[in-house]
């Protein structure tokens, strides 16, 4: 009986291999080009809904992902995309870009008017 789960060790999907930029001291810089383990952890969740419940239920989560990503607020106005983190599971982790990179922090302000003027290109 073969099952379509993937293995807990990501395998590669095809023999072409990828480089990754190296770093200042010759190593490839983890921190900047993050790990496969999320991509890795989503790709077993979709495949064990499918097997349980269908392919309805994958196909659903994707579109729901999809429809989360293309929200967005206004250009001056930061976002902590919250829907997006719900349906991917991450909202119980507190991660480097949680604490370091709070864009609500950031020392620069832009006026409201002229980024949605550029956004809507008529600057």
């Amino acid at each position: 009986m073969k099952s379509d789960y993937p293995t807990l060790r990501p395998q590669p999907q095809f023999s072409k291999t990828v480089e990754l930029p190296k770093g200042p001291y010759g190593v490839t810089d983890s921190m900047m080009h993050g790990f496969q383990w999320l991509d890795h952890k989503l790709k077993m969740d979709f495949v064990m809904l499918k097997n349980s419940q269908g392919l309805q239920a994958p196909l659903k989560l994707k579109m729901e992902h999809f429809a989360a990503s293309k929200m967005e607020r206004l250009p001056c106005l930061n976002s902590s995309n919250l829907m997006a983190d719900i349906l991917s599971g991450r909202e119980d982790f507190i991660g480097f870009e949680d604490i370091l990179n709070n864009p609500a922090e950031s020392e620069v302000m832009g006026q409201p008017h002229a980024m949605m003027e550029r956004r809507m290109g008529l600057l």
